[in-house]
């Protein structure tokens, strides 16, 4: 059996990726703005959603504006993600999460090691999944495809 992949196809998976994943950044400073704002923090910084080094604390308010801003990025970008792609939610939410881990080990040049980190990357991606492919079941349920299982 000979790996099929037509062009077109691609093209349009790689294009709802590319706008995935711009949808993904943009909600994630914006996120880290509001954050800044209602946190009152000192200085913004820009580098903030890649971020993984800041001691966890309920007393440091620039971890919490991480948590919070990426915990909230992953659930809006669910949302968007619904509208851009209908559904598969949950294969552009792990590709564009694999993309993120990749862009914050290249901007700190080194792999994140820190559990609390992966702890809430797993939660984001988790809720992005479960909220995503929801709301795309409930808003496209009369065109959703499902796998024909009876070749498998």
């Amino acid at each position: 059996m000979a790996l099929k992949i037509k062009i077109a196809e691609t093209k349009v998976i790689l294009q709802n990726l590319l706008l995935c994943t711009i949808v993904f950044y943009m909600v994630m400073y914006l996120a880290h703005i509001i954050c800044f704002v209602i946190l009152r923090l000192d200085n913004l910084d820009e580098l903030g959603p890649f971020d993984f080094k800041t001691s966890p604390s309920w007393s440091n308010k620039k971890y919490i504006a991480n948590l919070i801003s990426l915990e909230t990025t992953y659930l809006l970008s669910s949302i968007l993600f619904v509208l851009i792609v209908e559904e598969w939610i949950w294969d552009y939410g792990c590709t564009v999460t694999v993309i993120h881990i990749t862009v914050v080990s290249l901007v700190n040049m080194e792999f994140p090691d820190v559990a609390h980190w992966w702890i809430s990357i797993g939660i984001g991606l988790t809720s992005m999944i479960c909220g995503g492919q929801m709301l795309a079941y409930l808003l496209y349920k009369d065109n959703f495809i499902y796998p024909d299982l009876d070749d498998f």
